[in-house]
């Protein structure tokens, strides 16, 4: 696995090998040994969890607040979406950043995000399926996160048309949460 501080300090870019031969492909997704040599991070995922989504979806911006944070690994197996990812540590110097990152199942490229960041993405391909763990379970009362629209963070989610659930719509936006 090949191992890269995101643009955000905490996030970790994550590349595995893709051993591939004339039958197609062996990808080792995870290993927490490897992950933990090369990150410093000793994380214990106990959940995972798969989304089908069509092109033009956009799923986001959720975080679960204190204390029921979840630190997440994300991996597209199947198409391609856009991930973003807003900084959301009260003591964080980079606190209200974004960033976005094209996640495919070619180009294998996994987004680690530690607790306290909103995730969002958009589907790129036709159809799209997400995979990610998270390492602690998900808490209904302490669901949060930031409209999609945000106009202070301004991200281009890179789709048209897109689609959206009636709950991300009514999400609050950054200004509106308590740092």
């Amino acid at each position: 696995m090949n191992s890269k501080p995101g643009p955000i300090t905490g996030s970790w870019l994550l590349t595995p090998k893709v051993h591939a031969d004339s039958r197609g492909q062996f990808v080792e997704s995870f290993q927490k040994v490897v992950f933990a040599e090369q990150t410093g991070l000793s994380i214990d995922f106990i959940q995972d969890n798969e989304v089908v989504s069509q092109h033009g979806v956009v799923r986001g911006l959720h975080l679960q607040n204190d204390p029921y944070g979840q630190a997440k690994l994300i991996r597209v197996i199947l198409g391609k979406i856009y991930d973003v990812t807003v900084d959301l540590r009260k003591d964080s110097s980079t606190y209200g950043e974004w960033f976005g990152v094209v996640l495919s199942a070619d180009n294998q490229t996994q987004l680690f995000l530690p607790k306290g960041f909103a995730h969002g993405y958009s589907v790129l391909s036709e159809k799209a399926i997400v995979q990610y763990k998270v390492d602690a379970p998900y808490n209904p009362q302490a669901e949060s996160g930031i409209r999609y629209d945000d106009p202070d963070l301004g991200i281009d989610w890179q789709v048209d048309n897109r689609k959206l659930s009636d709950k991300d719509q009514k999400l609050p936006f950054l200004k509106q949460l308590n740092p």
